[in-house]
Formats: structure tokens, C-alpha cells, sequence
């Protein structure tokens, strides 16, 4: 009985990741600006990932004595996924491939290019 159910959360989990993969994998092909490209493999194909991963760790406890090292491959891919997105954005930020920002509302700054004077001063708070 408790097969069974292994076998259900591992389908459920695999179909879940192949979903979410082949999602992350039409976003790139048809999202046309790289700031818009780089949400759809970061967002949809980390979670495809992490999916697979999970039915494998399901897989490992169900069947086999169990391991952890899947748990080690989704922190690290849940933790470096962002962190690669959020570089990617600045470089295309920084190299002006983007459309310009808009201004800021009211008085308050924005963190990406306008943030006030004491940064342009070169006495900010670094």
C-alpha cells in the first residue's frame, strides 16, 4: 500500500517538473528581450528541477536506503538560481541594452541608477 503512494508522489512530482521545465524552456524561446528571458529559466526551471529532484529523494526513501544528496543539489539551485538572475539583470542593465527606467515616484529613489546624491558624491554609506 505504502508503494503505492510512493509511486504517486514520485509520477506527481515528475510530471510536475516536466511541466514546469517545458514552461521555463517555451518562455525562452518566445520572451524576446533578455531581461524578460531571464525570469522564465530562473522562475519555471528551477522549480522543474527542484521537482525532479524531489521525486528522486521520494524515490531514494521509498525503495532504497535514502540519501540527502538531492537536498544538497536543490539548496544549492534554490540559492545560486537567483543570484545568477540577479547578475544577468545588472550586466544588461549596465550595458544599456534595456529600455530606460521610469522616474521614480515622488521623492523617494530607486535602488537601480538614481539613488540620490550622496552616491554620486562618493560618500555613501559603503
Amino acid at each position: 500500500m505504502t508503494m503505492e503512494i510512493a509511486d504517486i508522489a514520485i509520477a506527481l512530482a515528475l510530471l510536475s517538473g516536466a511541466f514546469f521545465t517545458l514552461v521555463g524552456s517555451i518562455g525562452l524561446l518566445k520572451l524576446d528581450t533578455p531581461m524578460k528571458r531571464v525570469h522564465a529559466p530562473t522562475k519555471a526551471g528551477t522549480l522543474g528541477v527542484g521537482s525532479f529532484l524531489l521525486a528522486s529523494m521520494i524515490d531514494g526513501f521509498a525503495y532504497r536506503g535514502g540519501s540527502l544528496h538531492e537536498l544538497l543539489i536543490m539548496a544549492f539551485l534554490f540559492v545560486t538560481a537567483p543570484i545568477s538572475a540577479n547578475f544577468i539583470s545588472k550586466v544588461n542593465m549596465h550595458r544599456g541594452d534595456i529600455d530606460p527606467t521610469p522616474p521614480p515616484p515622488g521623492e523617494r529613489t530607486w535602488a537601480t541608477f538614481n539613488t540620490g546624491p550622496a552616491d554620486k558624491a562618493g560618500d555613501g554609506p559603503m
